[in-house]
């Protein structure tokens, strides 16, 4: 099935409609949205990463946003808390986000040119990973790092960081901890980590 998408320039002011594959093989701007959630553990924040399916056509097997997509161009960025429910089945109402605004960037290279506006929210999750329900076809498991030692690895302070959760193994959860470092994160360039970073610091310090 043929998705489409609104069409923008790199002035965030919409062209036209085109499909998913055309604008991805053309490298025309368009809207995703982002929801990262995270949680406090008695006195530190930890921040959940999706591990996406080995089947994906895209980056599979690579560590990303807990939960994120396409905007279709029959919706608007509320529409996006869908993927919340879809992906990682996590059912909340938009107001329930916390905003950290619009951040553009883009991946181009021999697969793909993915220029994309991205509506960047966080949510505050209570109960642990267990709270988590995977849509299997996009998933093949959940994880979570302590924040702090994420935001080294994003600013390229640290080289690796410890990651705790599960994935499925023969449709099984197996939990495990263990190492990964950015290249196990290729969905997320630079740009967009030194971008996101500051605007989620802000957020939690206004927040205590």
């Amino acid at each position: 099935m043929n998705e489409y998408l609104k069409v923008f320039d790199q002035y965030y002011k919409q062209t036209g409609i085109e499909q998913r594959d055309f604008i991805h093989a053309n490298g025309y701007w368009h809207e995703v949205f982002h929801c990262w959630i995270i949680e406090r553990t008695d006195s530190e924040w930890r921040i959940y990463l999706q591990l996406r399916s080995k089947n994906k056509k895209d980056y599979p097997n690579q560590f990303d946003i807990t939960a994120a997509g396409h905007i279709l161009a029959s919706e608007t960025v509320e529409d996006g808390v869908r993927e919340l429910e879809e992906e990682v089945g996590i059912n909340v109402r938009f107001s329930q986000l916390i905003s950290l605004g619009v951040i553009p960037y883009s991946i181009d290279n021999e697969k793909i040119k993915d220029y994309e506006f991205a509506n960047v929210f966080i949510y505050e999750l209570r109960g642990g990973i267990e709270q988590f329900t995977l849509q299997r076809e996009e998933l093949d498991g959940i994880y979570s790092v302590d924040l702090n030692q994420f935001i080294l690895l994003a600013t390229s302070k640290i080289k690796k960081i410890e990651v705790s959760g599960y994935k499925y193994i023969n449709e099984k959860r197996h939990y495990e901890t263990k190492q990964i470092g950015l290249e196990q994160m290729s969905t997320l360039p630079e740009s967009y980590l030194l971008e996101f970073i500051p605007r989620m610091k802000q957020k939690l310090i206004e927040a205590t």
